[in-house]
């Protein structure tokens, strides 16, 4: 295991979830069901399975897909979602 890797993956995504839809959504689930604990616990589960379902799928398609083109389509989706959410009604 890479400690670098390790420490920046750990950091980019910790930032990049502060105070995101999800953050939100369980805080609100939490509020809710008064079992934060539970609340946690498939919080954690969701995210541990989307992650190794994104790992697995990354270093798998290193083989067919170019990292340029997958930086294109991840840089596309996102400004995608950002126009979506800008132009979005509440």
């Amino acid at each position: 295991m890479d400690l670098k890797t390790i420490l920046s993956t750990f950091g980019i995504i910790f930032l990049a979830e502060l105070g995101d839809k999800t953050q939100l959504s369980i805080l609100l689930f939490s509020a809710k069901s008064q079992r934060p604990w539970s609340v946690c616990l498939g919080a954690c589960l969701a995210l541990v399975v989307t992650t190794v379902i994104a790992t697995v799928l990354g270093y798998v398609g290193k083989e067919f897909v170019p990292a340029r083109l997958l930086h294109y389509v991840a840089a596309a989706g996102f400004i995608g979602i950002g126009i979506w959410l800008f132009l979005a009604k509440p």
